[in-house]
């Protein structure tokens, strides 16, 4: 995660398949910065995960495997041809071997990756951030910090430290120059400043090798990067004469941060929505996918809602409805969104599309909810986390309950007191959750805990719309979820060691699913 999160970055998106954005998506953008390195020649892949992280027993089973080997290829998070990862790789002629073993890593979601061509090796170690975000760390054994959201270039070369010299007589001026020592200096760098180093790059005759990476997240960021707050309470201090609601302080923040119009702002996140809403309109028609463990259930209960034989409650039942239908399209390969991860991308959409769709309210107050939601989550990601595998569960379903409870607040044209109450209210009753998903998809008990995020959500609205007291401030209650998050178990963090996920019958599932696996042979070898 960068120093100051986009709604759209790091919050709200991004749009893919795949089971889960820590490790679909994210290892996807990990492999497309590989690519960039290797210049799309890539021959040999060694792979390392060290046992005492998450990926030694989730890579498989929550699409690791995929998402890296995706971005290796060079496709994007939502291509079609993804659930097809392994014939694809064969077809490529890449050899891939997966090692676990101690690599020293301190972080749970750590790929320290081997690349390789006829003619170059480079070495990556990257990690998932959670939500689809991540962190380089180390390339070629000396250290770095990319985020991917902006245009870097390497240049290798023997003398590193007169080729910087050299850079800074150009007319670099939103650029940052690493001299980081070792081989090579790191330039980040806008796509205007990049132009200007590619048209000068003749001058630099020490340089031995030039790499260009491309961004990978949707907002860039440029140097001396600001934002208005980064949190609530200096946000409730810019606020003071402003008097704005929440959905115009997400629009006021993320036009700031992406350097982009407030109009803008809105019309992206209005094309969020209608993704959004299209994933549940084509889960309620029905989803298949071998792989799973759960099938259309929110089929059913559609039926038995139209027929009145459910507890009535119109709202909450659409909207475990819509939550229900959104993680079945995603345990199908569909396209969703992640938000704020893909393990937790039903109950957001589906409190504020099935809120708002049931009260026959009009898209751009749907809209103006989600943008609300996404500042919530802004704060979440900056001082806690969204990855279960860092936080539990709490990082993603809690945190999508706390983000849809001031959504709610938002469509009800609440005030910004109590859409703020809403969200503390709702992180509060999910503090301590655990992520332990069974036989390694991302189905149960998520489907449940989504499901649960969108009831505490709306309950949280009503209470705050009624002026209940919060007691703790949403700031003070974000700060508890990251000391609540690590001291979380390891075998309570995604890891499929504890739980739920080492129940007699979830094992039992897992050896079927296994079972029935049709694995394609493409060459990887597991050490």
């Amino acid at each position: 995660m960068s120093l100051f999160p986009s709604i759209f970055n790091d919050v709200i998106g991004p749009v893919m398949r795949g089971p889960s954005s820590s490790h679909c998506a994210a290892a996807l953008r990990i492999g497309r910065i590989c690519r960039d390195i290797m210049k799309n020649d890539i021959t040999e892949v060694y792979i390392e995960f060290d046992p005492n992280g998450s990926l030694a027993t989730t890579h498989s089973g929550q699409g690791s495997d995929m998402g890296l080997f995706g971005g290796l290829l060079g496709w994007n998070a939502d291509d079609e041809r993804l659930k097809d990862y392994q014939l694809h790789m064969d077809e490529a002629h890449i050899k891939v071997t997966i090692d676990i073993h101690p690599i020293g890593a301190t972080h749970p979601n750590t790929y320290k990756i081997t690349l390789k061509n006829e003619k170059t090796s480079h070495q990556v170690i990257g990690l998932s951030t959670g939500g689809g975000m991540i962190e380089i760390i180390e390339i070629d054994q000396t250290p770095v910090s990319l985020f991917g959201d902006l245009h870097t270039t390497l240049i290798y070369s023997d003398t590193p430290k007169q080729t910087a010299n050299t850079l800074k007589t150009l007319d670099l001026k939103e650029s940052t120059i690493y001299p980081n020592g070792s081989t090579f200096v790191l330039i980040n760098s806008n796509s205007g400043d990049q132009k200007i180093l590619f048209e000068s790059i003749t001058a630099l005759q020490d340089a031995n090798d030039i790499i260009s990476i491309e961004p990978v997240l949707p907002i860039k960021s440029r140097k001396n990067l600001s934002v208005p707050f980064i949190t609530v309470e200096e946000m409730l201090e810019y606020n003071k004469d402003k008097n704005l609601s929440l959905w115009e302080l997400a629009v006021a923040y993320e036009s700031t941060r992406g350097n982009i119009s407030s109009d803008e702002v809105f019309e992206k996140m209005g094309t969020i929505v209608d993704i959004m809403k299209n994933s549940i309109d084509l889960g309620l028609k029905g989803t298949h996918y071998d792989d799973r463990i759960l099938g259309s259930q929110s089929l059913v209960f559609k039926k038995k809602m139209t027929k009145k034989e459910l507890v009535p409650g119109d709202v909450l039942n659409n909207s475990i409805m819509f939550t229900s239908a959104m993680m079945e399209v995603k345990s199908s390969m569909g396209v969703i969104v992640a938000a704020p991860t893909a393990g937790s991308c039903g109950a957001l959409p589906g409190t504020i599309i099935g809120t708002g769709t049931t009260m026959g309210l009009p898209r751009e107050l749907m809209v103006q909810a989600m943008l609300a939601a996404g500042l919530i989550g802004v704060f979440i990601t900056a001082h806690a986390t969204f990855s279960a595998e860092v936080g539990g569960c709490m990082g993603e379903c809690g945190s999508a309950s706390g983000m849809a409870a001031a959504g709610v607040v938002t469509l009800k044209e609440g005030s910004l007191n109590q859409a703020l109450a809403a969200a503390s209210m709702a992180l509060q009753s999910s503090l301590g959750l655990i992520c332990d998903t069974v036989a390694d998809r991302v189905e149960a008990p998520c489907l449940n805990r989504n499901v649960m995020a969108a009831s505490t959500a709306i309950s949280s609205a009503n209470m705050a719309l009624s002026d209940y007291d919060q007691v703790i401030p949403l700031d003070e209650v974000i700060e508890t979820m990251k000391k609540v998050g690590d001291a979380i178990p390891h075998t309570l963090r995604c890891t499929g060691l504890g739980g739920l996920a080492i129940t007699k019958t979830a094992k039992k599932i897992e050896n079927q699913l296994n079972n029935n696996k049709n694995v394609v042979s493409t060459g990887f070898k597991n050490c």
